[in-house]
């Protein structure tokens, strides 16, 4: 038996709207939808029988449009002061440190300008490698290492973000094409900070830049085990692997 949440349902926000969208798993039980207080879609999952594969396909067409980077959700309700908290991934050490005082001196005291500084420093220390880290792997570890994946500069410029007060969350969703015009086969992930006068805004490090139009945006959490698309516990698994395929195409293709 595997009991699983899931946070796969599009955010409601001015950035996208949602023309229609399905959760599917054949012999599945689901319950019922819950917010919580991040404002994301929750529901859990339950299969019993284990003899094969268990294949959760989700499927939908949404409409998005270029804010800015700017993010305003509909249903949060949590205290913006809750992701000013360190966690395993996030906590900081003197690298990052160094990182975060440089892209103040270098910016002045504007915060949007210091949350600019803090994705290029991020952007620039690292460099994209698929597979170079997995989700055990910290900020910390891997600016030491040099390489990583979106989670790592998104951890990064986190925790970055949090050393210098700006209130920092993690966020999950999905990237039409990178800037080079590579089209993304897995999940992405980057992160958004709350700057005073502004609101929250999306910065991705991964591509230095803030979410556009190709960007769909899921869910948000203090860091990727928080903000995690599917969580769960399985019993009576010998072994447990999971393989995630994602498939974005314009419509107007």
């Amino acid at each position: 038996m595997i009991i699983q949440s899931h946070r796969l349902w599009p955010a409601a926000c001015d950035s996208q709207k949602i023309i229609n969208w399905e959760v599917h798993c054949e012999d599945a039980l689901f319950g019922s939808y819950f917010l919580d207080g991040g404002g994301d879609q929750i529901r859990t999952m339950c299969v019993e029988n284990l003899e094969r594969d268990v294949e959760i396909r989700v499927t939908g067409e949404i409409e998005t449009s270029d804010t800015n980077g700017l993010i305003k959700l509909r249903n949060e309700r949590v205290s913006p002061l809750v992701y000013l908290r360190d966690t395993e991934l996030t906590r900081p050490d003197d690298r990052i440190a160094e990182l975060a005082k440089r892209a103040l001196d270098l910016s002045g005291e504007n915060q949007l300008d210091v949350a600019h500084g803090i994705m290029s420093e991020v952007s620039g220390a690292f460099k994209y490698i698929p597979g170079a880290t997995d989700s055990s792997y910290t900020a910390s570890q891997a600016l030491e290492q040099g390489t990583g994946v979106c989670q790592d500069f998104a951890h990064c410029l986190i925790a970055a973000a949090r050393l210098n007060r700006i209130p920092a969350r993690y966020t999950t969703g999905y990237l039409h094409m990178d800037a080079s015009g590579e089209q993304h086969d897995a999940s992405h992930a980057w992160a958004e900070l709350l700057i005073e006068g502004l609101g929250w805004v999306g910065f991705d490090a991964t591509n230095d830049c803030c979410p556009d139009a190709r960007y769909v945006r899921v869910g948000s959490g203090l860091d990727a085990q928080d903000a995690a698309l599917i969580r769960g516990i399985s019993r009576g698994v010998g072994e447990e692997t999971m393989h995630t395929d994602v498939n974005i195409v314009n419509a107007q293709q």
